[in-house]
């Protein structure tokens, strides 16, 4: 049985995006057409309305409906490469205009209009939603992580602790942390090693304006699961400063830079270095 590639993306957090990042894996998608792809949340960043927002300026911007175009628009760039099935589950940024609604305006909550498929049009792209926990692969389920409690500051040991509560290899996103980190639990014949695995962030922290300047224990990339008949390999991606990405001893999007080490200015498209 040959081994099916699932590439698992993970808060790209629109329109906080880190654009080239995203243009190259789109790219690698194109051009690798893997067996499927698996968006884990936080695809949207909706900075308001949400709980965060109440109370300031930015409740009453129309930013919503505008962001939704964009982050439809960017959806729409994977589909037009990649004919495969894209499954999505929904984060807490993702639900934050429906989260808002269902709080402060309950008699409109009843509508759909809000929710992340309606807004970025998923019947129309083929993007098929599934609910935290979904099995996405043999002994593996799949969430954001905000759906269970509990962060840690150390990549991959979110993950790890909801392995030991599930009993179920975990992929998440949720902690912009891109790590595996397995558990082994049972005795004997029992025993069995379980994978935390966190899958990165494709943001532009420059545009994070909560960072202040600061530094945070974030690690830009994305993953892939490796499946066979009875098992998956979770392999972490790392993406460089300009964007670029090593897979199968190759970069990918790798941009040009001077005799003193400086990025020179990207040529549109995709390129591929050795």
């Amino acid at each position: 049985m040959s081994v099916r590639e699932i590439v698992i993306v993970s808060d790209v957090q629109y329109p906080l995006h880190d654009a080239r990042a995203v243009r190259n894996l789109w790219q690698y998608i194109k051009d690798r057409q893997p067996d499927e792809v698996l968006i884990i949340g936080d695809f949207m960043d909706y900075a308001a309305p949400s709980r965060w927002s109440k109370g300031t300026a930015a409740e009453f911007e129309h930013d919503v409906l505008r962001e939704s175009e964009g982050g439809k628009a960017l959806l729409a760039d994977l589909r037009a490469g990649y004919a495969g099935p894209i499954r999505f589950v929904v984060g807490n940024h993702d639900a934050r205009p429906r989260d808002y609604l269902r709080k402060y305006a309950p008699a409109l909550a009843a509508s759909r209009a809000f929710d992340v498929d309606v807004l970025l049009d998923f019947e129309g792209l083929g993007i098929e939603v599934l609910p935290p926990f979904a099995e996405v692969a043999p002994g593996w389920v799949a969430m954001h992580g905000h759906e269970l409690p509990g962060l840690n500051q150390v990549p991959g040991r979110t993950a790890a602790a909801k392995v030991r509560k599930l009993d179920k290899s975990v992929v998440m996103g949720h902690t912009h942390k891109n790590a595996v980190s397995p558990e082994t639990v049972g005795v004997g014949k029992d025993r069995r090693t379980r994978f935390g695995f966190e899958v990165g962030h494709l943001m532009d922290e420059n545009k994070a304006q909560y960072l202040a300047g600061g530094v945070a224990n974030w690690q830009k990339g994305w993953g892939q699961l490796l499946v066979g008949q009875y098992s998956a390999v979770p392999v972490p991606i790392y993406v460089e400063r300009d964007g670029s990405f090593v897979v199968d001893g190759a970069r990918y999007g790798a941009i040009k830079r001077n005799r003193k080490g400086h990025f020179v200015s990207p040529k549109k498209g995709f390129n591929l270095a050795s």
